[in-house]
């Protein structure tokens, strides 16, 4: 069995660094490195691809507004280099929050910009000079000095909405998938693999305590956040049963912030988007992802109680599907 496991936000440099040792005992598919507005993801995976030696290392994600696509050829072919060979190049549009107010760009034609900044990276990858004349970039004479580990590293995108749903099955090698309910990808998956057959992942909020509660309430934290931050999640969600919460949620953080606002994610909502609760009860819920037809469950590790403890539960209770 593939299971993956996401490394970041709620983690400091030095606890990413001894959840990875730890998964080096281990087998995991992969480990994924987010990026948001904290670490920079290629300096992780970096660190991360000397000390877990078998995983793959993703990223997730790269947002296509923060850097040229050239420059992530480079970086991508660095990193495969350093690894030797197992990258996975996971790309996004990010929002239009984090383009706009924190990288002084416009958020505009995601869709197409990222069909272009795909195409690049793949020339830059394949060796070949790359001369490209675009809507968003025009390069001329650009090659990579350095001759990258593999010339097809693979990409992956993270899609929400159908457009970006149709564009990754278009051109991706994999899906990245966060925050889609239980149910929707029961519909969504087989109608688009029927199409054609890429990677499906899907980063999943865990987190597991013997205590269910502690568990649950981080899980919803994560929930809340996302829905109250994120504009695209919170419309997503609201077109997919989650009406009511949502606009519980956000019109909660609008009047005291995050404090209080995760009461109004309902156990419904929780269920549908998350593994939460005591090892017996993730186990449980792992399978429903997997029977949804997620191909590789990536457990995006948030800490209940001390971050050791946490993680060791964590990898304790799916340690032997690593292996």
């Amino acid at each position: 069995m593939r299971i993956g496991v996401s490394l970041g936000s709620l983690l400091s440099v030095d606890q990413i660094m001894e959840c990875s040792r730890t998964l080096s005992r281990y087998n995991p598919d992969s480990i994924w490195i987010p990026e948001t507005w904290g670490m920079d993801c290629s300096s992780m995976m970096s660190a991360v691809s000397q000390i877990a030696k078998k995983p793959k290392i993703g990223s997730s994600i790269i947002n296509i507004y923060s850097r040229s696509p050239a420059l992530v050829a480079m970086t991508a072919a660095t990193l495969d280099t350093l690894s030797q060979g197992r990258v996975i190049l996971g790309l996004g549009t990010s929002s239009q929050a984090i383009v706009e107010n924190w990288h002084g760009s416009k958020f505009v034609h995601p869709i197409s910009r990222m069909r272009e900044y795909v195409k690049i990276i793949r020339l830059a990858l394949s060796g070949k000079k790359c001369n490209y004349d675009g809507d968003f970039f025009h390069l001329r004479d650009f090659n990579l000095l350095a001759v990258p580990q593999r010339k097809d590293i693979p990409i992956y995108l993270a899609a929400i909405n159908e457009k970006m749903v149709d564009l990754t099955w278009e051109i991706a090698d994999g899906a990245i998938f966060y925050l889609r309910p239980l149910d929707e990808l029961k519909d969504t998956i087989p109608k688009m693999q029927s199409k054609r057959k890429i990677d499906i992942t899907c980063q999943i909020i865990t987190s597991i305590s013997q205590d269910a509660d502690m568990a649950i309430k981080r899980a919803k934290k994560t929930i809340a956040f996302y829905v109250s931050v994120g504009s695209i999640y919170r419309e997503f969600l609201a077109g997919h049963g989650f009406e009511k919460e949502t606009r519980s949620i956000f019109d909660e953080y609008k009047k005291s912030g995050f404090k209080d606002n995760y009461n109004q994610v309902s156990d419904e909502m929780v269920n549908a988007l998350s593994i939460c609760g005591t090892p017996n009860d993730a186990r449980k819920q792992f399978l429903k992802f997997i029977n949804a037809g997620v191909d590789l469950p990536i457990l995006q590790f948030n800490p209940a109680g001390d971050v050791k403890e946490s993680f060791d539960l964590l990898v304790s209770t799916f340690g032997s599907d690593m292996n």
